[in-house]
Parts: C-alpha cells; sequence; structure tokens
C-alpha cells in the first residue's frame, strides 16, 4: 500500500478530513490506512473503524473514479415525470445500482437530499452539484464520463445553481458591513448584548425555538475552563436548503453573529460544521474567513480589544442526518461516530471535549448579528408577541416559484402558497419528514413557535401527488437516517418502513393499520433523541387528516407480508435469469 496521504497544511486537521483525504486518494478507506490513523491521533482502531462504518460518505469497498450519488429526496429525487434518472444513467453506463463497476470507472449510488430542492432533480459527482436533471442531460453525463472526460472540464454551465430568493423582509433587506455589530458590542460591553438580544425574543431558528439569550447566558456563567461557539450548518431535513443560499451571501453575517457571540460569553473558539452535502461550498468559506482573520475580525486583539482573541474553523462531515442533532454534532465534531448523547447534561454546561458549549443554527446567528447592529426594537418591528422576528423558508415541491422565502412570523400558510403560485393544493409539509402534515383546513393557521413551528421547510404537494408515495419515502428516509443507539427507533423506524412497503403493495388489512399507528406512538415515546420522537409524525398526521391515503390500499383478508412470487422476480431480474432457469416457480 502506498504511503497515506497527508492533508493540507491548515491550523485544524479533523479526524472527518483525515479521513476524506485518503478515500480521495484511494477511492475507500483501507484497514492500513485506519490503522495509520489510529496511530496518529493516539485512539483505539476500533474508534477509526466505527467512524467509517457511522457515516454514509465513508466506503470500506472501493468506489468508482466518477462516484455519483442521486439524491432520492421526494422534491430534487431521480423519479421525474415517469423517468428513473438513475436507473436511466445505470443502463447507459451498464452500472448495477450501490455497485463498483468491475473496471472501477463508475460507482452510482442514491443518498438522502442533498439540499437542492429548488433545483429539480439532482445528484453529486465527486462532491460536485448538478442540477436540473432530465434525460437530455442524463445522456450528455453519460457520454462524458464513456469519454473519460474529467468533471473540472465538463461545460460550466452545467454546474451553476441558482439561490432564487424570492422574498426578503428584516434580515435578508439589510446588508452587513464587517466587523459593525462587533464594534458596536464592544462599545456596550458583554452584559448590556446579552440584556439586548434576550429583549428581542429572539428564539433559536431550528424549530425548537429555545430561548437564545438564555443558552448564552447559562453557557457564559457555566462552570469550565473554555467556551465554544459551534454553528450548526448540517441542515439534512428533506426540503431544507436556505442555508445553501445564506452561506453564499450572508455567511459575514453568520461568523459576525458567532463572534459576537463568542465576546457576550468569553469563548475564544468557534466551529461551522458544514453538512457533507455543501463540500463544494468549503472554499468559499475559508476565503470569507482568511478575509476576516486581515481585517483584524478573527484572531488575537480583535478590533483593538487586548483581551479578546476568537477564531472559527470550519468542520465538514460525512453524511448524517443526525448530527444535526446538536449532541451528535458535538460527538462527530470530537471525532467519533455522530451519536445523540443522554441530557442532562446539556451542551451549555458539558458540550464540545466536555466544557460550556453554545451550539445554534446559521439563520439564529445572522439574527444576533443584525440584532446586535440594529437593535432589539428594530427586530421587534416584524413577528408575534410569543415569535418576534421573522422565519427564512425553503420552498420547493408543487409550486412555479420554488426557492427561498423570508416572512414575519406570524404569517399563514396560504399566503406563502398564495405568493409561490402553488395551486390545487393537496397537502404542505412543515418542517421537513419529521415535522406537520397540514390539510387545506388548515391552512389558515401561521407559522410561529405558539402555532406550527418549522426549521424552515415547506414542502407542497398537489392534487395529482399520491401521498402515499410521499410516506413511504419519509418512511425509508428515517430508518435508513437512524444510529441505531436505542431500540425503539432503530427497530421501529425499520418496521414503519416495511408496513409502508405492504401497504403501498396492496397487501395491508386494517389490523396492519392499527400496528402502525401503535408503532408509531412508541417510537414518539420511547426514542432516544428527536430524531426517533418525529420519525412517525408524517404517519400520524396522514392517518388522521388523510386516511383515503391508506384505506384505498387495504384489503379485506389477510394476506402475508411476504410475496414469495415477486422476490422470485425480483431476483430473477438481478441475476439476469429467466423463467426457464427457475423451473421452482
Amino acid at each position: 500500500m502506498s504511503t497515506v496521504c497527508e492533508l493540507p497544511s491548515s491550523s485544524f486537521e479533523h479526524l472527518l478530513h483525515r479521513l476524506y483525504a485518503v478515500q480521495r486518494q484511494f477511492l475507500h478507506i483501507p484497514p492500513q490506512a485506519m490503522h495509520q490513523i489510529a496511530i496518529e491521533y493516539n485512539v483505539p482502531i476500533s474508534q477509526i473503524a466505527a467512524v467509517v462504518a457511522f457515516y454514509t460518505f465513508f466506503h470500506t469497498e472501493t468506489c468508482g473514479r466518477y462516484h455519483i450519488l442521486f439524491s432520492n429526496c421526494t422534491s430534487c429525487g431521480y423519479l421525474m415525470d415517469g423517468h428513473n434518472l438513475m436507473q436511466m444513467l445505470c443502463d447507459q453506463l451498464q452500472v448495477i445500482p450501490g455497485k463498483t463497476r468491475q473496471d472501477g470507472l463508475i460507482s452510482i449510488m442514491e443518498t438522502s437530499c442533498i439540499g437542492m430542492c429548488d433545483q429539480g432533480p439532482s445528484l453529486l459527482i465527486n462532491d460536485v452539484p448538478f442540477s436540473r436533471l432530465n434525460p437530455g442531460r442524463i445522456n450528455q453525463i453519460a457520454r462524458q464520463i464513456i469519454s473519460e472526460v474529467p468533471v473540472t472540464d465538463w461545460p460550466e454551465t452545467w454546474f451553476e445553481i441558482s439561490n432564487a430568493l424570492y422574498r426578503r423582509d428584516l434580515l435578508l433587506t439589510e446588508s452587513l458591513v464587517p466587523g459593525s455589530a462587533l464594534q458596536i458590542a464592544f462599545a456596550q460591553g458583554a452584559e448590556p448584548t446579552l440584556k439586548k438580544i434576550a429583549r428581542s425574543g429572539l428564539r433559536g431558528r431550528g424549530g425548537a425555538g429555545f430561548d437564545t439569550a438564555h443558552k448564552w447566558q447559562s453557557c457564559r456563567t457555566a462552570l469550565g475552563d473554555t467556551r465554544y461557539i459551534v454553528c450548526n450548518a448540517d441542515e439534512g431535513e428533506p426540503g431544507t436548503f436556505k442555508d445553501r443560499l445564506l452561506l453564499q451571501r450572508y455567511v459575514d453575517a453568520v461568523f459576525e453573529g458567532m463572534t459576537v457571540c463568542a465576546a457576550a460569553i468569553g469563548a475564544q473558539k468557534g466551529f461551522l460544521y458544514l453538512r457533507g452535502e455543501y463540500r463544494y461550498m468549503h472554499p468559499h468559506l475559508i476565503e470569507v474567513l482568511e478575509q476576516r482573520r486581515k481585517l483584524n475580525l478573527l484572531g488575537s486583539q480583535i478590533l483593538g480589544q487586548a483581551d479578546f482573541q476568537f477564531d472559527i474553523d470550519i468542520v465538514v462531515g460525512a453524511g448524517a442526518y443526525i448530527c444535526g442533532e446538536e449532541s451528535a454534532l458535538i460527538e462527530s465534531l470530537e471525532g467519533k461516530p455522530g451519536i445523540p448523547r443522554i441530557r442532562p447534561p446539556f451542551p451549555v454546561t458539558h458540550g464540545y471535549l466536555g466544557q460550556p458549549t453554545v451550539v445554534n443554527n446559521v439563520e439564529t446567528f445572522i439574527a444576533a448579528a443584525f440584532i446586535a447592529l440594529k437593535g432589539d426594537e428594530w427586530f421587534k418591528t416584524r413577528g408575534t408577541e410569543l415569535s418576534t422576528g421573522t422565519k427564512i423558508l425553503s420552498i420547493s415541491g408543487d409550486c412555479k416559484f420554488p426557492g427561498v422565502y423570508e416572512y414575519p412570523f406570524g404569517t399563514c400558510i396560504q399566503r406563502i402558497l398564495d405568493d409561490c403560485h402553488a395551486k390545487n393544493v393537496q397537502a404542505v409539509q412543515v418542517g421537513g419528514p419529521s415535522g406537520r402534515l397540514i390539510h387545506p383546513q388548515d391552512f389558515d393557521r401561521v407559522i410561529s413557535f405558539e402555532d406550527i413551528s418549522t426549521g424552515g421547510s415547506i414542502l407542497i404537494f398537489g392534487a395529482q401527488r399520491d401521498l402515499l408515495i410521499i410516506h413511504r419515502n419519509f418512511a425509508h428516509f428515517f430508518a435508513h437516517e437512524s444510529c441505531g443507539f436505542c431500540t425503539p427507533c432503530r427497530v421501529g423506524t425499520r418496521l414503519l418502513k416495511n408496513h409502508l412497503d405492504k401497504i403501498a403493495n396492496d397487501r395491508s388489512t386494517m389490523v396492519d393499520m392499527l400496528e402502525i399507528k401503535r408503532l408509531s406512538h412508541l417510537i414518539q415515546h420511547n426514542a432516544h433523541c428527536g430524531l426517533g420522537h418525529t420519525a412517525a409524525n408524517h404517519i400520524l398526521d396522514g392517518l388522521q387528516n388523510f386516511p383515503h391515503t391508506f384505506e384505498h390500499h387495504l384489503q379485506n383478508d389477510f394476506s402475508a407480508q411476504f410475496d414469495l412470487h415477486r422476490a422470485l422476480a425480483n431476483a430473477r431480474q438481478i441475476d439476469q435469469q429467466s423463467d426457464a432457469e427457475n423451473p421452482l416457480d
């Protein structure tokens, strides 16, 4: 085996980055490399192996030189107008999905949402995103790969990603001069800045809505030698893509908000945890950080403050939805599998490396930066009494204008549907698969913490949609993304997936419906973390608001869940055998 490559020199070499560099060199992570890395990082080989096994973007089997990941999201997935785009490319390139072609040139797999829901069917090729796929583009991609043209030499127009921002309000109409919010925060002092955040009523924009000032103050006063700031940029909820735009156009405000927080609580180190699907943004983020260091907005003695130093590093994930949960994210930052911690204690007292840690998402830090700059009264000009300010939404699905919209809290769902030109809407999924499935009779309800809370995803389903396909997709997503730590989620989500498959295959009875409801409640109340608690939300909402979705598939009599003839047919298709070769049927 060749000597394992060294990562480019940087101020921070994270384990996930080291493993990624090895995989880029060998197209997988071989056992010898794991042993070498275990020695380098002075950790057991079992920990390295556990990390490699946990993250879906790491592989122990060799991938192709063209490694292709098709999104299977309901909005940016590979099924389009009756076409299976992934199968189409597999057929043209003679590849079996999930396997590397024998010559090692190509591997094609599917993955969960890659954050391109406003762009139509999408995929990643060697970490580079391609969107707005159609049969013609699939043919073009196949020709480039057959000719072995490097991805870097493909037409530039293929790489274009439009960031459609259709509605700006309080935050996105503002521009931030780098350092302006910090100057005000320094002039006022830590306590007045915290009081300003408190008076603004800012709550976390990830969906749970925890009081931001209370979180910061708790971290400030917690016992500990060091404090950390973490920006959660691991938005992995299918249907959510607003961070893609925010990190492209408003990242200075993100870093400014993190630095304001650091000054308020006394932190010296921060991390932005970027989802693996957004790796292509990494150079842009590094460039902005370098510019802020040149402006003396990061590093030592920031803006002349002799006793204040703070810097930020970027850590790129490796494909794990669960790392959007703050304690799982911290585990990942520490170079471990992203398994949620038992709480309490909470991160504000025992977070990264056991030290007090503030974790907020991208949108929350942007809001904090502008509150520091513009004031709490400015922020409270929008929203409701309990939900001040605005919410930035990712809107996709069956509408004319999918994209990013900013609305004051208290805006009703119908207003949002009208603005994005959604017609004949059958249902709206607010907050992604873990959120709520809303019936048209509830379209007068509003986006707010006291009514319908959301991390930012609005998925719109028109009258032509089969909602059972949506439920089935969500059930498969949760079964795939369960970290496996607790039995209710590990087993329960798979059982729900199997039941949804059984319904779709017209093999269920009313008994199965009762079992689905029982399972859903069991997972909801007994799972270890938020993924399990919310994994069955869409099913419970569907059973209550859209019972016909399931009922017209039900049989009156018992039928076995296992279909021998269907299984044999699938086996023949895989083995490319005919009926004549299988006399047992």
